[in-house]
């Protein structure tokens, strides 16, 4: 692995920001910096236009950036289409076509900026395009007769998606169809015969299409094949052969290969870098050719080549320049061979070699960013500033650009930009985003402070150091806390910071700090290694051969670090266990049972720890049962006879006799404890001893009075717990360990309570149980001050200063001695009230709802706690009648830390507001900073409070309005827009009439009468236009007779009348009122003793409207002209039939020479028609119709209108109705609207033409 070069001070600065580029260190999201793209959308955006779409850019910076768009190359106002969104805190945009719009429409090419006070990054070019899916195009496609061993070519030609569609072939039935070396599918998607066979024969020979974008199938319409033998070819099958197809299916013969695909003898292909090279090659002959590649000059890389489709394609995954070349393909069968060649050129879109990177500077540095790209052909390099063309951007003295370089010296603050590296040829572009921050930061440890490492002994261990600076921090490796820096003879030292052990030992246990060194100051972190023993199985599965039907176990016996939990999984043929009941583990052992054949295989145990895994295997061998019976199998029977000897204060030999196995071995012993004094009736799992063994050496506790039992085990189970041995009461010892969770805390100013969690009884060690509590001031020199305290986990020290650091320690002991010493901890007395305000205090007003307040912090000797932040108490400003009705209501807001600025949001425009900073600890306040008043700008107002339409006209409305509840500032003037409402609802043009602020009433004058108009009404301050309200009114259709109200004008006084109406209801009808008289009315609430309400005159309408209305559009006047024109009809028909009623014809004569005289053909001496019946001389003309070119009347033609035939002196009708009259054949008779006839016309036509 790399290790880290140690510079000496004398190298040349560039060496040194070289480094700092190529560690590429990230700039802590804490300190300012540039932005960072960190998502976007790809560069080709293909999106399916049934959803959503969403262009991706998100990018990270401090301060944080703003975002903007252009749209093939200009700039995209996004807040003028409101179907565009961008996601807050992102430059994220979300189309929404799915509730309205078109995918269509939003086709462009887009590129995102993100830009802050320090640079501006930009996107790659987002070419986003819609998926298509078009349909195939309709064809009719003729059957295919070809004879057995021809060649033949399905065309399938796709219609042309977004992206390219996926093709392949089927039949109705959804099934692929078979292919092989004689029948293949093309890359082209057509499908190739190299010959055919009478099995080939089919009618559903179906290409299909997927579009996977839209997860769309288009179908092309089925072909139909008939592939013939040559002995049965007739006439008819021949004369549908061309002549080479005929002289080819007499002949039948064998014949050498030619290619279907591609033609002639060479042909070029050309590939990019990276991408998939596919060549193909599909020949025809009888037999079959088969088909083979090579390379000219060359081998066919081995890890990347791969035959497809029966090798008639050949790829090449990864292809590289070195890739070029002359491939070619021989297609060979028992007659000849034949070959083509391919030339094949790889071309590349640009790619990095060096892509250019972060650079972090300090004032006075040099640095250099660097941007390599290759390509075929080699890729053009330009430079972007802040997304700037960097010929056109603002000059910076520091920079100077050398080709793909740009050399930076003696940079400043604002030499702080973002840079874009453009890459580009013919066949792509490559955009690398990379800033210039200049900062000047003292070096800070990223990794988190005590961290844990765990390694296997024997391995690598790596230790992390992650750090920041600027200038760039050097790194050294202490171990222990007076240890030298570590040499890298036994270390390696990463250019990160990481520390790596290459194998380490136990002791390479221990606390290692890494310390970061810049010219601005130094930062340490410390960490900790442990070393664990690794995992290994100490007693393996063995080779096991069983009987079909009988049980097997295998053993897997872990022995792991003490301090890692192991599991212990098994695999079958590494694969999962069968997940049946015959197959149970049981700690260290697997057993099946009832074993059948398919069990026998590799059985595997895995032993994993999280640091490491190890594993065994056995091979299980299944044989034939033997004749003899089986033996009954069970749980063992309980150990007996326990007997305890070589008894010592910590330790016990117990021993024991095994009960009977049953017939399966027993595998091990279990060994647990009660402890009679401190828990009686329970038992503890003490230990556990292979099933060979029948002693165990067991290690006791100190002040324990002891009492074992045993159990045995084998594969079927456990035994019952063996009698109870003789009880062993141990020693009393020390106590070996110290209470855990100590914390010290203050619950008063001056006092420390000390709290812990106390040892059980078990952990005491022997009699009378105590602590020895011990406390002293952090700081001061103090010594330390004990205390020994029993049956408590709480000790309060008081006269403590107020919120002073502490140490604390509290140690176990007993009547035998002492704990080991404790660890100490630091606690803090307790906290009072903070003594001093907070400072300065001022107020930036933001907005008219908005506020930013600023204050200095107070010293923190004076918060005399742990300071938790500041609060700021608000009120609004109120007047002199409303602070005597009501409290005034105090806002408060907590910022927390030791923040020095906040927001106040929520404020009311135009207001005045006092406030003050308390600084807050874990006590509560401290005292009130000296109040500070400001005032809030004027903003829009709310809607009126109310508005209604009185005093209706006809020509006239009068508004009469509230101003509204909360103006937010001085009302400038009102705005009243109006436009009228037909009765289908359409709003007319729209009226807008500003009106002075000091109105409350308005009237509109010269109005439509009995119209309906909709009311827009808003206020304005010198902030804009507020809330709007609307109202609906209608002009009064009549006013005659309506004379002002002259309430009980000669009438004398009238007594009130009085309805009760329901308390729900807000509207009442009066009835029973005289025309044209005013009423009083006012409304009260039933049983209030202070009865007041206004009233409200009207005056009921004129008993006769006097106005003239439009007689032509009243409904009786339209329906007694239709009854006139009814009457006019009927009387012109009955003249009609009188006029011509008495005539003479020879119908019956014409009847009997013609049965069907609808058909009757038309006379060819004088052109004349047959008579017609009365069934069918009232049926209208069909449309467009016309007489025959043969002068012959069809019967559907016959359905004439009596109008058609009105022409000519010779129209008559019978005294029955039957139109028998003789029409001239000099004419053919006109269109019914078309007559242009000069003569007379009859009535028939005189009553259409009325009608």
């Amino acid at each position: 692995m790399p290790k880290k070069k140690h510079l000496s001070a004398g190298r040349v600065p560039l060496i040194l920001f070289l480094c700092q580029m190529i560690s590429a260190l990230d700039v802590p999201l804490d300190l300012v910096q540039p932005p960072t793209i960190t998502q976007q959308s790809p560069k080709d955006y293909i999106i399916d236009p049934r959803e959503n779409i969403v262009i991706q850019c998100e990018a990270k910076g401090k301060p944080p950036p703003s975002f903007s768009w252009t749209r093939n190359g200009t700039h995209f106002d996004i807040d003028k289409d409101p179907l565009i969104t961008m996601k807050p805190g992102s430059g994220t945009l979300i189309i929404n076509i799915m509730s309205e719009g078109k995918a269509e429409t939003y086709e462009g090419i887009y590129q995102c900026t993100a830009r802050n006070e320090r640079g501006a990054a930009i996107s790659n070019n987002i070419i986003v395009r819609p998926s298509r899916s078009p349909l195939w195009t309709k064809e009719k496609l003729k059957p295919i007769i070809l004879p057995s061993g021809q060649s033949l070519i399905l065309s399938c030609r796709p219609p042309i998606g977004l992206p390219p569609a996926i093709i392949f072939w089927m039949d109705n039935s959804f099934q692929r169809l078979p292919q092989s070396e004689r029948v293949s599918q093309g890359l082209n998607g057509d499908l190739y015969f190299s010959n055919v066979l009478p099995e080939d024969t089919r009618d559903d020979y179906i290409c299909y299409a997927r579009f996977n974008h839209t997860q769309t199938i288009q179908q092309k319409q089925p072909i139909s094949l008939k592939v013939i033998l040559v002995d049965e070819l007739n006439d008819t099958t021949a004369a549908n052969l061309s002549d080479t197809e005929f002289y080819g299916a007499k002949s039948n013969r064998e014949r050498p290969p030619t290619f279907l695909t591609p033609e002639g003898n060479a042909s070029n292909k050309e590939e990019l870098r990276g991408n998939v090279l596919s060549l193909e090659c599909i020949a025809e002959g009888l037999p079959t050719p088969l088909i083979y590649w090579i390379k000219e000059d060359g081998i066919l890389p081995i890890n990347r080549t791969f035959y497809r489709n029966f090798q008639k394609t050949l790829q090449i995954i990864q292809v590289s320049e070195a890739d070029s070349g002359n491939y070619q393909c021989i297609a060979k069968n028992a007659l000849g061979a034949i070959h083509h060649t391919i030339s094949v050129t790889v071309k590349a879109a640009p790619y990095w070699i060096m892509a250019p990177q972060n650079l972090v500077l300090s004032p006075g540095e040099d640095g250099a960013l660097i941007c390599r790209a290759n390509g075929n052909p080699k890729p053009r390099i330009s430079w972007l500033s802040n997304g700037v063309p960097i010929e056109i951007a603002p000059h910076d003295p520091s920079r100077k650009i050398n080709g793909d370089t740009i050399i930076f010296s003696n940079v400043q603050e604002r030499s702080s930009a973002v840079y874009q590296c453009n890459a580009s040829n013919e066949y792509g572009y490559l955009l690398g985003n990379a800033f210039v921050n200049v900062l000047a930061e003292p070096p800070r440890i990223l990794t988190s402070a005590n961290t844990l490492y765990q390694v296997i002994a024997n391995r690598p261990a790596l230790l992390d150091c992650a750090f920041f600076g600027s200038p760039l921090p050097t790194i050294e490796w202490f171990k222990g806390a007076k240890g030298s820096a570590l040499r890298e003879d036994i270390y390696v030292l990463h250019e990160n910071g990481t520390l790596e052990i290459p194998v380490a030992q136990k002791d390479s246990t221990g606390t290692y700090t890494c310390v970061a060194r810049n010219k601005l100051g130094m930062a340490k972190n410390e960490v900790h290694l442990e070393i664990k023993d690794p995992t290994r199985i100490i007693k393996q599965p063995e080779y096991a051969v069983v009987q079909r039907g009988s049980t097997v176990s295998f053993e897997c016996k872990v022995k792991h670090d003490h301090t890692l939990i192991s599991t212990v999984i098994w695999l079958k043929d590494n694969g999962e266990l069968p997940s049946e009941g015959r197959f149970t583990i049981d700690k260290d052992h697997l057993e099946v049972a009832d074993v059948s054949d398919s069990d026998g295989g590799t059985y595997t145990c895995v032993a994993n720890t999280t640091l490491d895994s190890v594993s065994a295997s056995a091979v299980l061998s299944v044989v034939a049962p033997t004749p003899t019976p089986a033996p009954i199998y069970d749980v063992p029977n309980p150990p007996f006879d326990l007997e305890l000897t070589d008894q010592l204060d910590k330790s016990v030999q117990l021993s024991w006799t095994p009960g009977d196995d049953n017939n399966s071995p027993i595998t091990k012993f279990i060994i647990e404890y009660e402890d009679a004094m401190h828990e009686a009736g329970l038992w503890h799992y003490q230990a556990e001893v292979p099933g060979t063994q029948t002693t165990a050496q067991l290690k006791l506790s100190p002040y324990v009075n002891y009492s074992f039992r045993v159990m045995a085990e084998n594969s079927l189970g456990r035994s019952l717990p063996s009698e109870t041995s003789e009880q062993y009461f141990t020693k009393a010892a020390e106590p070996d360990k110290n209470p855990m969770t100590v914390e010290g805390l203050g619950s008063e100013p001056d006092n420390l309570v000390i709290t812990w969690q106390p040892l059980n009884g078990f952990e005491s060690n022997g009699p009378g149980l105590q602590y020895k509590v011990s406390w002293r001031q952090k700081d001061g020199d103090d010594e330390w001050t004990s205390v020994v305290v029993a049956n408590v986990s709480k000790y309060i020290v008081s006269g403590t200063p107020t919120f002073v650091p502490y140490l604390i320690k509290v140690q176990a002991l007993n009547d035998v001695g002492f704990a080991p010493e404790p660890a100490v901890v630091m606690g803090h007395s307790g906290e009072d009230l903070p003594m001093v305000a907070p400072g300065n205090v001022h107020v930036n007003v933001v907005n008219s709802t908005l506020a930013e307040v600023h204050w200095d912090p107070v010293p923190l000797k004076s918060v005399r706690g742990h300071l938790q932040g500041y609060r700021i108490y608000y009120w609004k400003a109120q007047s002199s009648s409303k602070r005597n009705r009501r409290h005034i209501e105090k806002k408060i807001l907590t910022f927390q830390g030791s923040k020095t600025h906040g927001m106040l949001p929520g404020l009311e425009p135009f207001s005045h507001y006092t406030l003050h900073v308390r600084v807050v600890n874990g006590k509560g306040e401290g005292p009130a900073s000296p109040t500070r008043v400001f005032h809030t700008p004027e903003g829009v107002p709310s809607a009126p409070s109310s508005l209604k339409i009185v005093n209706p006209t006809l020509d006239s409305l009068t508004l009469e309005w509230d101003p509204p509840s909360h103006p937010n500032g001085i009302l400038t003037e009102y705005t009243l827009k109006y436009q009228p409402i037909n009765s289908t609802h359409e709003l007319g043009p729209l009226v807008d009439l500003k009106i002075p602020a000091n109105k409350t009433r308005w009237t509109l004058k010269n109005l439509n009468f009995s119209t309906r108009y909709k009311f827009y009404f808003y206020a304005q301050t010198s902030a804009g236009s507020g809330s709007q309200i609307t109202e609906e009114a209608v002009t009064i259709m009549d006013e005659a007779g309506i004379l002002p109200p002259d309430v009980g004008a000669g009438k004398g006084k009238e007594e009130w009348r009085k309805e009760i109406v329901n308390g729900s209801r807000s509207f009442f009808g009066l009835k029973g009122l005289m025309p044209g008289t005013a009423y009083k009315v006012r409304v009260g609430a039933e049983g209030d003793s202070e009865f007041v309400s206004s009233e409200d005159v009207f005056e009921t309408g004129p008993a006769m409207a006097s106005r003239q209305v439009d007689i032509a559009t009243q409904g009786w006047f339209i329906g007694l002209m239709c009854a006139v024109a009814l009457l006019i009809l009927i009387l012109l028909i009955v003249c009609f039939i009188r006029r011509n009623k008495g005539g003479k014809y020879p119908v019956k004569e014409k009847e009997d020479a013609h049965a069907d005289p609808e058909i009757q053909p038309m006379k060819e001496d004088d052109g004349t028609f047959g008579e017609y019946s009365d069934a069918e001389d009232h049926k209208p003309l069909k449309k467009g119709s016309r007489t025959p070119s043969d002068r012959t009347v069809k019967k559907e033609d016959s359905d004439d209108s009596l109008v058609d035939y009105g022409e000519g002196v010779n129209g008559q009708f019978n005294e029955d109705g039957s139109f028998i009259g003789q029409y001239s054949g000099k004419k053919e008779k006109e269109p019914a609207e078309g007559n242009e006839s000069s003569e007379a016309p009859s009535p028939v036509n005189a009553m259409n033409s009325f009608v």
